[in-house]
């Protein structure tokens, strides 16, 4: 029967079950991404060398479609910053004395910039898009500065002095988030050929960040299968990471609105690169912390998803009868 079909149909259905596919992949690709790497987290623990060359590819490619000429800093970008850098080490201030490794999983939670994919859901959501990758460059720089500064003050190294820890993590850190926009904006102007090809190969950050989510998923498993902390401390710093996250998307959208930004307010300072945080996390604090940013993962994703659900909703009330 299929024989006798117009072959242009038949292309036709093949297409939309390869969109529906893609559609389905993109939707599930944070449950499935983060089951693999949970089943498959002896395997995968071997590959944590990766996560930081996969998150500069990731970087790369999101500001290869940045112009320096949309980037305009704006009040509204001091204050989320002031609230990224000084909020991270009040929250610590606060809870150190509660218990150190939640501390240290809230403050990772707060200090880390923003999501490279935050822009993606900022414009579905009204947003602009603009400002959110401007503040998502400078989130980068502020991160590059004061993670290197607080976490040697953190976690004392008594074999290692604070200058020297300063400068192993400053050659780690700030080459990751900074080196990706120089490498981008070097390319553009010197190699646009390259640049346009790079361009074409936006939607592959979208896979590595699958991969990395899986990768670092292992390493949070493999910090909570191997530490002798208790199981109300791992719950203390999934709750504590829930309550920075709700209170992060609430001073963003809340500040926003000040400025006529709310949307990309509450994106900006809410939705968190969660893989960063927790390679940071894992390499330079208590491992066990990286729970927290493990957890905000789930945490970002369902506020994001009823942002999207009411947007959507809205829409549907606001078409007109037929």
């Amino acid at each position: 029967m299929v024989a006798f079909l117009p072959k242009s149909l038949l292309l036709c259905t093949s297409k939309k079950k390869y969109t529906t596919m893609l559609k389905f992949l993109k939707n599930w690709t944070l449950p499935i991404a983060m089951l693999v790497g949970a089943v498959g987290y002896p395997i995968f623990i071997y590959f944590s060398f990766l996560t930081p060359y996969l998150i500069f590819t990731m970087l790369l490619l999101t500001f290869c479609k940045v112009s320096p000429h949309d980037l305009k800093p704006k009040p509204l970008h001091a204050w989320l910053l002031l609230i990224q850098i000084g909020g991270a080490f009040l929250a610590y201030l606060l809870l150190y004395r509660f218990n150190k490794i939640v501390a240290e999983g809230v403050m990772v939670c707060i200090i880390c910039p923003t999501a490279t994919a935050a822009a993606v859901i900022t414009s579905k959501l009204g947003g602009s898009a603009a400002s959110l990758t401007t503040y998502t460059l400078l989130g980068n720089i502020g991160a590059a500065i004061a993670v290197p500064v607080l976490f040697p003050l953190i976690e004392v190294n008594p074999d290692v002095s604070f200058w020297g820890a300063f400068l192993v993590i400053l050659s780690k850190v700030f080459p990751l988030l900074i080196c990706p926009f120089l490498v981008a904006w070097l390319l553009n102007k010197f190699f646009p050929v390259v640049h346009q090809k790079l361009l074409g190969y936006h939607e592959l950050a979208f896979y590595l960040w699958a991969v990395s989510l899986a990768i670092v998923t292992a390493q949070t498993l493999f910090s909570l299968l191997n530490d002798p902390a208790d199981g109300f401390t791992e719950i203390m710093i999934a709750v504590g990471a829930l309550i920075a996250c709700c209170l992060q998307f609430f001073l963003g959208k809340t500040i926003g609105s000040v400025y006529n930004d709310r949307i990309s307010g509450g994106q900006a300072l809410g939705q968190k690169n969660t893989i960063l945080a927790i390679w940071m996390a894992h390499t330079y604090l208590n491992p066990l912390s990286s729970v927290a940013p493990g957890s905000y993962v789930l945490w970002q994703n369902i506020i994001n998803s009823w942002q999207l659900w009411k947007k959507e909703k809205q829409g549907i009330e606001a078409l007109p009868y037929c």
